[in-house]
């Protein structure tokens, strides 16, 4: 077994950290297919879902980063000021969920200056950004950093990117999606699961593991449920016992993106070329 950590790099001696995150709000991307039949602004996540999580992470005191299409701001302000309002951080996810690496650089600039046109119309200041799809042309490191932005949360590594944009990677293994979703059945095989969809607590047992892992390696993760995929009981259930663990582990750094951006940007030192967390 790997040993702890002799020192550490977080905050208050804190032996990992950990930011619980959510992606997609509403109908956008089904929208941006073509496959949305119902009116506008009626997304069930919205009057179901995520009023159940958001009182979630008020009773076990977790602040969340949520990544939102910005294409979604208009549809559902209400949703977003009570999102800001719990005091969780509101980052981006393109306009209405482009695949990011197939875009052209035209389509990417459009994609930006939409997306943060939006923002600014709902006084909403981004610094951090998840590709749908997990990865960005080379050309979006510069365009990021001249809109400001912080942090990057793509697939791949901990460390600092290009442009020194912070990277907060995810991995797929983290993600709801990976475990519920019939379209993902090609990455299970590829990560040597079956290609049936999961249980729940298939999904938990993985996030135990992985939790006990970054404590021992004093590494990050990002932990990824959509709010249209708690369709059941079961799911919510789950999803309630490891917001109950997060907020039980004393020497984890439970934080959302943003914190750790900042974090990572004031003490370079122990982050440059950060590998193998």
């Amino acid at each position: 077994m790997t040993a702890p950590p002799t020192t550490t790099r977080w905050p208050n001696g804190a032996r990992a950290a950990i930011s619980f995150t959510m992606d997609n709000l509403g109908e956008a991307q089904d929208v941006n297919r073509g496959v949305w039949t119902a009116p506008i602004g009626t997304h069930p996540s919205i009057t179901n879902q995520l009023p159940r999580m958001l009182d979630l992470l008020d009773t076990y005191n977790i602040k969340a980063t949520y990544f939102i299409e910005s294409w979604s701001l208009d549809v559902y302000p209400a949703a977003v000021a009570e999102i800001g309002r719990r005091g969780h951080e509101l980052a981006w996810h393109s306009y209405q969920h482009e695949v990011w690496s197939q875009l052209s650089a035209e389509d990417e600039a459009l994609n930006i200056q939409k997306s943060f046109d939006a923002a600014a119309k709902h006084g909403i200041t981004y610094a951090g950004f998840r590709p749908p799809g997990g990865t960005v042309n080379e050309r979006t490191w510069a365009l990021l950093r001249e809109r400001g932005l912080r942090y990057l949360s793509p697939l791949g590594e901990l460390g600092i990117g290009p442009e020194g944009l912070v990277v907060l990677p995810f991995e797929w293994q983290t993600v709801d999606a990976h475990y519920y979703m019939g379209k993902f059945a090609a990455l299970r095989q590829a990560n040597g699961l079956q290609v049936e969809t999961l249980s729940p607590g298939y999904f938990r047992d993985y996030l135990v593991g992985k939790i006990e892992e970054v404590k021992r390696t004093g590494g990050y993760i990002s932990i990824l449920f959509h709010p249209m995929l708690q369709d059941s009981e079961e799911k919510f259930a789950m999803l309630e016992e490891v917001l109950k663990r997060l907020s039980g582990e004393g020497d984890i750094w439970l934080a959302p993106c943003d914190e750790v951006a900042r974090w990572v940007t004031e003490h370079k030192d122990a982050f440059e070329g950060v590998k193998d967390l």
